[in-house]
Order: C-alpha cells, then structure tokens, then sequence
C-alpha cells in the first residue's frame, strides 16, 4: 500500500500559509464591520451630506475591495480569467455611469 501523505515540510509550509490566510481574511473582516459602523455612525449623526456621501463611498467602494480580493480569493492563483471578467465590467460599468452622468450634466 502506497503511503500517500504529504512531507512534513510541505505538510508545515500548507498550515502556515492556510493560518496567514485566516489572519487577513479576519482581519479584513472587522476592518468591513468597522467601516459599516462608522458609515451608520455617521448617517446617524447627520453629517454634513458634502462630507458624508463622497466618504460612503470611499467606505463601499473599499468593502467591495475587500470582499473580491479576500473572501472571493480573486487573489489567487488560477483566477486570473474571472478576475480579467470581473474588473473588466466594473471598468465598462464605471465609464457608461462617467459618459451618462457627463451627458445630462453638460
């Protein structure tokens, strides 16, 4: 009967690399849930709308970051296509709310 485990060096390397991962994916995890806070905070205490809107959406557009970078692992390898998809469309989807937006205020 072959012996199909893993080296134990490659066995340690996986658990390192498996806990770093859970580090960051918690870590972005509670910076989300803050942003969240502070973006209700801020809704809650009537700040100024000139200040309020353009920080909101610093505040989702970051979350958004966060969500495709760590949760949906656009980081890694083998996920190029889907990636290229992805921030392709955000990038088409961007410039058709630009040329629009451009359009009815000139």
């Amino acid at each position: 009967m072959a012996n199909h485990s893993k080296p134990a060096h490659q066995a340690e390397y996986e658990r390192k690399q498996h806990k770093e991962e859970m580090k960051q994916q918690v870590i972005s995890f509670v910076l989300m849930i803050l942003f969240t806070l502070i973006a209700f905070a801020m809704v809650m205490f009537e700040v100024n709308s000139y200040f309020i809107i353009p920080t909101l959406l610093i505040l989702a557009v970051v979350q958004v970051a966060f969500q495709l970078y760590y949760f949906m692992h656009m980081k890694n390898k083998g996920h190029d296509m889907p990636a290229l998809m992805l921030y392709g469309g955000a990038a088409i989807a961007l410039l058709t709310i630009v040329t629009f937006t451009s359009i009815i205020w000139w």
